[in-house]
């Protein structure tokens, strides 16, 4: 039986976002999983900066 998709996750502010990114960074990105929820979080983060500017816009 196919696994219906993820709902996706409601949109976190940039205040939120960087406030993860900043904790994430200090707790180190030695492990694999913490870099690929970095890399997340800035693709996250990249999202929420552009749809601000088109919110301005």
């Amino acid at each position: 039986m196919p696994i219906p998709p993820a709902e996706p996750a409601p949109a976190r502010s940039l205040t939120e976002l960087n406030a993860a990114i900043r904790a994430l960074v200090h707790g180190g990105l030695g492990s694999p999983e913490a870099r690929r929820e970095y890399e997340r979080l800035l693709v996250e983060w990249a999202a929420a900066v552009q749809a601000d500017v088109s919110d301005a816009a």
